[in-house]
């Protein structure tokens, strides 16, 4: 393998669409991936070990949340583990596309760690809501679990989505298949209260529990009128597939 400016050079090559990602992910998260994948290329990782490695920044982070008492420091060294895990979870599928290690098992090990996460990172919040929170009432620990439900099943339609999709146009021949729309900015924008990295952002308002709360349920309930637009979007396209 060249040099690390000889990686990168071929990082921006092994890039994934734009099509469907927020400017964060596009701009922020995605070049973050690609030094770190350069970076582990350089090292001689695999693209499993830099999953791994993904899961125990950001586990290692939730953990902390769970477990800790909410502190300005806390809440600093948590935010930079959750960038720095997801940055490897977009530096994985890199390393995996410019060494062509990739395959079902490593995209099916990336999913169950998102998966996990999307479990964990709620759980850790109701912990500490419980444990250090001085919520002004109980009913406040709903608020992780209606944020979970809305995260979890937007993750699953959505890989559901794609894959019913796939397997549709697969069965009725690729002349079938409609050409893929260009990446928007617009939509770019309008993603962003629904990236992950964004959301890793409220976790800087961890020492100052009332804003961390305040902040928290915003996300909520964006998260969920995004997932209500979602399902719509998705169903009238699963449904115009079988109509066709």
């Amino acid at each position: 393998m060249g040099s690390t400016g000889t990686v990168l050079r071929e990082l921006r090559g092994a890039q994934k669409s734009a099509k469907g990602v927020s400017l964060y992910s596009r701009y922020v998260n995605r070049p973050a991936g690609r030094v770190l994948a350069a970076g582990a290329c350089r090292a001689g990782m695999t693209p499993h070990q830099v999953t791994l490695a993904s899961a125990l920044f950001t586990y290692g982070a939730l953990a902390a949340v769970a477990l800790v008492e909410p502190s300005w420091t806390l809440a600093v060294l948590v935010y930079a583990a959750l960038v720095v895990g997801f940055a490897l979870d977009s530096a994985d599928g890199q390393l995996a596309r410019l060494t062509g290690r990739g395959g079902p098992d490593g995209e099916w090990l990336d999913h169950v760690v998102d998966c996990g996460k999307l479990l964990l990172v709620h759980t850790a919040v109701l912990v500490s809501f419980y444990r250090f929170g001085q919520l002004p009432s109980d009913a406040w620990l709903l608020l992780p679990l209606g944020f979970q439900l809305a995260a979890v099943v937007t993750f699953c339609a959505g890989l559901l989505r794609e894959q019913l999709g796939r397997a549709a146009v697969s069965a009725r021949g690729p002349s079938w298949a409609v050409p893929a729309a260009p990446a928007s900015r617009t939509r770019a924008v309008a993603l962003l209260p629904a990236d992950y990295g964004v959301f890793c952002l409220v976790f800087l308002l961890l020492g100052a529990p009332g804003a961390f709360r305040t902040g928290y349920a915003v996300l909520a309930v964006v998260h969920t009128l995004f997932l209500a637009a979602f399902l719509a979007k998705w169903f009238r396209e699963l449904k115009a597939l079988r109509a066709g």
